[in-house]
């Protein structure tokens, strides 16, 4: 094995980006890791060049080198070689530009397209998106040098020697040479991914679709019902409030990232207050504005962002007499029907956690509750007039005693960071200035980065990068040579270099920067962080 690797390199503290010599060898690997878990194995996303292998902790993270060095990937990857028949309309926005690139007509880019069996090699930046690699390079054209903000959903396409199908509107920057309404995403079925690693893809054209259903439609579940006996009423959802957990991780090679909550430690802080489970489903709350009554008595907790809590009484719609009052962070306390809770907007920090005792009820995806932003999948953020079902607390549901609130960040917050996989893309200086300076988090930030301004980094070498597997804590750096930290929603894989990757345990610190915060980079060796 150790003649198919030609490095591994950390990619922060719990996952190694391994560099293979082909396709084949990526797809072997993948294959082996799939039925050889490692230790402690997590994720495993292939890409053209690479497999990266995410962990569950620092400490299996640093076994994972000399477990793949030892690792028997066999001469073939056996995979599934299913064949999935795709209804393409060849009239795709970009088609006269493939052709004139390929030096083809319109008429030989779609036979070539049609005539070629197609592999599925990895999955993308999306759920239900796949790298389909074909029996020869007639079809290799660059990338637009303008993506676009919006692809539709159903768009077959055509960048580098790929193919592939959008299931999804995204931004992206392919070459668009036709539609399908094949639903390349389905959470109803078992395999939600119609085109999964290994499967063979024939595209058939056709002049016009035999159904007229939507295309490829979203895979949101909404969270709102009719009617609840009990449970929580949303009187006012605030700037963005969703529904979150520790995540789905182990998906990630279907385009689906872990996600969940961004500071986790406030999450099972909350959870802990309440009597919960630590990972019982909470509602996440940016900036204030959120409004919740009880439809019947609840317990909550709330941790993260420091501000105020207020609860109205709505005497005149309960039996029992209910006085306004201000309730303290970092402790439980009761919300009895018809009361209101109001989360104002905070004194410090971003983002709040509120538990409920039971913990919210929504249908679990892929085995979490979590709101997932940039791909879609789980329950919509809050809206006015959602119905929240919460669950029975178990008769061992024990309320816990207060704790005391986290510190406010400091001025400057500081985040440790391991150095690459890319670090090797930028020089010395640009190397030194991203832990020399103070970097400023620009109101762009959300779930999926924080955007960062400063000096821009410059880059030492030319070209662009293959798309390759990231994690969350990322420090990517696009053509535009300033950062973005990538957080719990970040893509699965990415094509701009990673110069580092900010180390797990003080991902909580970063959930919780402002627009305007300031923030430094402290560089460490993997080997030197906590297990």
């Amino acid at each position: 094995m150790s003649d198919h690797i030609h490095e591994i390199r950390p990619a922060g503290d719990r996952a190694v980006l391994v560099q293979l010599g082909s396709l084949s060898d990526v797809l072997r690997l993948q294959h082996a890791l799939a039925q050889h878990p490692l230790e402690g194995q997590v994720d495993v996303v292939a890409a053209a060049r690479t497999v990266l292998v995410t962990g569950d902790s620092v400490r299996t993270a640093r076994r994972f080198a000399d477990a793949l060095r030892g690792l028997d990937i066999g001469a073939e990857a056996s995979a599934d070689d299913a064949l999935v028949t795709l209804d393409v309309i060849y009239d795709g926005d970009d088609l006269d530009d493939v052709a004139t690139a390929t030096g083809l007509s319109r008429d030989a880019v779609i036979t070539a397209h049609t005539g070629q069996a197609w592999t599925a090699a990895f999955g993308g930046f999306a759920p239900g998106f796949a790298y389909l690699v074909g029996e020869n390079d007639t079809l290799t054209v660059p990338r637009r040098d303008t993506p676009r903000k919006a692809v539709p959903a159903g768009s077959v396409a055509l960048a580098d020697n790929y193919s592939a199908v959008y299931p999804r509107q995204s931004p992206g920057g392919w070459q668009l040479i036709g539609r399908t309404d094949a639903v390349l995403w389905n959470l109803d079925h078992e395999r939600p991914a119609l085109v999964q690693p290994g499967n063979r893809v024939q595209f058939r054209a056709v002049r016009e679709f035999m159904l007229a259903a939507p295309v490829a439609a979203e895979p949101v579940v909404a969270v709102a019902v009719p009617e609840v006996s009990g449970g929580v009423l949303v009187v006012d959802p605030g700037v963005q409030t969703t529904i979150q957990d520790l995540g789905r991780p182990g998906y990630a090679h279907l385009g689906v990232t872990g996600g969940g909550a961004l500071d986790r430690g406030a999450l099972r802080r909350a959870n802990r207050l309440a009597g919960n489970e630590t990972d019982a489903a909470v509602l996440e709350n940016a900036l204030g504005g959120l409004c919740l009554e009880a439809v019947t008595d609840q317990v909550f907790a709330v941790s993260g962002a420091g501000g105020d809590l207020s609860i109205v009484g709505v005497a005149s719609k309960t039996a029992r007499e209910s006085t306004d009052r201000q309730v303290p962070r970092d402790a439980p306390f009761a919300l009895l029907a018809g009361e209101r809770l109001t989360l104002h907007a905070p004194e410090w920090g971003v983002r709040s956690y509120l538990a409920v005792r039971g913990g919210i009820d929504t249908p679990l995806i892929l085995g979490s509750r979590s709101t997932d932003t940039l791909s879609g999948v789980g329950a919509a953020p809050l809206r006015h007039g959602d119905a929240l079902v919460v669950h029975e607390a178990p008769p061992t549901s024990i309320v816990g005693n207060p704790e005391p609130s986290p510190a406010e960040p400091a001025e400057v917050t500081e985040v440790r960071f391991v150095a690459g996989p890319r670090a090797d893309w930028f020089g010395a200086e640009s190397l030194t200035r991203l832990s020399a300076v103070e970097w400023t988090v620009t109101a762009q930030s959300n779930r999926i980065g924080l955007r960062l301004d400063g000096e821009p980094l410059e880059r030492s070498r030319p070209g662009e990068l293959a798309s390759e597997g990231t994690v969350a804590g990322a420090i990517q750096v696009p053509a535009s040579g300033l950062p973005v930290l990538f957080l719990a929603d970040h893509p699965v894989t990415g094509g701009y270099p990673v110069v580092g990757v900010v180390v797990a345990s003080d991902l909580d610190l970063a959930a919780q920067l402002a627009a305007g915060a300031r923030i430094r980079f402290i560089p460490v060796s993997e080997q030197t962080v906590e297990s």
